[in-house]
Formats: C-alpha cells, sequence, structure tokens
C-alpha cells in the first residue's frame, strides 16, 4: 500500500469533475495553503465528518543525545499537529484490512516497547523495570498499647 500524494488527489477530482488539471492543482494548493497558514496562527482546523487538525503545545523535556547516551538535552517546549478523526471517518477505520497494515509494517509500538525489545521477554521482567519491594504495612492500631 504506497502513500496518497498531491498528485493523485489532482487526478482523482479530474476524472471524477473534467476540470482542467492545472485549475484543480491551483485549488488544491490555495486549500492546503490555507490549512497551513491556520495552524501556523495558532488555530485549529475542523473538517466536519473528517477530522480535527490540533494545534498542541508539547512541553519542555530533558531527552538524551543518541551519539552520546550519557549527555543530557533540553529539548525545548514547540508546537505540534495532532489529527483527531471524524465520526465518519472512524466508521470507515473499523472496516480495514488489518492484517494488510501488519504485513507492511505500520504497526505502532505501545509506550512501553523498548527498541528491539521483541525477543519474548515482558517489559516487566525487563531488569531496570524491577519493581522495589514496598515496605509493610503497619498493622491498624498503631502496635503495641
Amino acid at each position: 500500500m504506497t502513500n496518497l500524494t498531491k498528485r493523485e488527489i489532482v487526478l482523482e477530482i479530474y476524472r471524477k469533475s473534467g476540470f482542467p488539471q492545472k485549475q484543480i492543482v491551483d485549488t488544491v494548493q490555495q486549500t492546503l495553503d490555507i490549512i497551513q497558514h491556520a495552524l501556523s496562527e495558532g488555530r485549529n482546523v475542523e473538517l466536519r465528518n473528517f477530522g480535527v487538525l490540533e494545534v498542541q503545545l508539547r512541553k519542555q523535556r530533558i531527552g538524551r543525545n543518541p551519539n552520546k547516551p550519557t549527555d543530557t538535552v533540553i529539548i525545548p517546549q514547540r508546537a505540534i499537529v495532532k489529527f483527531k478523526s471524524g465520526k465518519v471517518l472512524k466508521e470507515q477505520l473499523k472496516n480495514i484490512d488489518l492484517a494488510s497494515l501488519e504485513r507492511s509494517g505500520r504497526v505502532e509500538k505501545s509506550s512501553g516497547d523498548a527498541e528491539g525489545a521483541d525477543d519474548g521477554e515482558a517489559v516487566e521482567d525487563h531488569p531496570l523495570r524491577q519493581n522495589v519491594q514496598a515496605p509493610a504495612a503497619k498493622p491498624e492500631g498503631g502496635g503495641a498499647r
């Protein structure tokens, strides 16, 4: 399964409408420019039944330099765009062939997955994830009287 490109969108509209391709290219590009401009101003873009492009703030955090794992790096706060699918799209996604997505390598790693951790070892069994034993709870009543 390949990605949908702007060119494919233009050709699909051309096949369905018969409008000149130049006019369709201009219209699609203007639409994308308007969306991009709105997002860059911090505005959300709501496309009914399709979804919402939301501008969110990602907080500053501390990360690691992959080339020098002992060095910490401050990752500055920044604006990001999140997509929330709409009702119609959510319904259509229920009918997607999940096996074909898995075959194409589009499986999301869960937040607990470590890279290269698919050797059958459970995340809880990983040495760095061992829980420290909590101290035994004191009996109610405060002990000796």
